[in-house]
């Protein structure tokens, strides 16, 4: 009996999908099949988009959070209506997005686009940390926090940020809260 041949196009977008965080093979062969049955028009729009994603965004030279790619710095950033001087250390924009829709924070951000994790060999030289400091050290920053989130040792990453950041200037602490 002859094993079932994939067509390498098939193949190729099954294996693409599987390195995206939380799809696994069976997920991706999943929506694979899914586009195969949908209107070209639909396969089409996703590709454009995914390009568009790319093309038309980039990271604000403030914050490091993502803008549109004619935007710089991003609207948060350049709203004269939020409070400069308080900075909220996230990890990733996913986090900006949470506190944004909270409408409860009226400072800026600092992205770190990741966060201190020695086991799997991410040190402050990897993240956005110089760039939190050389901002602090500007001295328009009054008071900063980390935002950690719960899966991570949120104490030991805010702690570490802080003990980083604290020579360059403000009042600096940590919140364990995350989603």
């Amino acid at each position: 009996m002859r094993g079932l041949v994939t067509p390498r196009p098939v193949q190729r977008l099954v294996d693409e999908l599987s390195r995206l965080p939380g799809i696994g093979p069976k997920s991706a062969s999943r929506l694979t099949y899914f586009m195969l049955r949908a209107p070209e028009e639909q396969s089409r729009a996703l590709a454009d988009a995914l390009l568009d994603l790319k093309a038309g965004t980039r990271l604000c030279s403030s914050c490091y959070n993502i803008t549109a790619a004619e935007v710089d710095p991003c609207f948060i950033c350049a709203s004269a209506e939020r409070d400069a001087g308080v900075l909220c250390v996230v990890e990733d924009p996913l986090d900006v997005a949470a506190l944004e829709r909270t409408r409860v924070f009226n400072g800026h951000y600092h992205v770190l686009h990741g966060a201190i994790s020695p086991i799997d060999g991410v040190g402050p030289d990897d993240l956005r940390i110089r760039e939190l400091i050389d901002r602090v050290r500007r001295g328009s920053v009054r008071e900063h926090f980390q935002r950690a989130r719960h899966h991570r040792p949120a104490a030991e990453i805010g702690e570490r940020v802080c003990r980083i950041v604290q020579p360059a200037g403000g009042r600096g602490r940590h919140c364990t809260r995350g989603r």
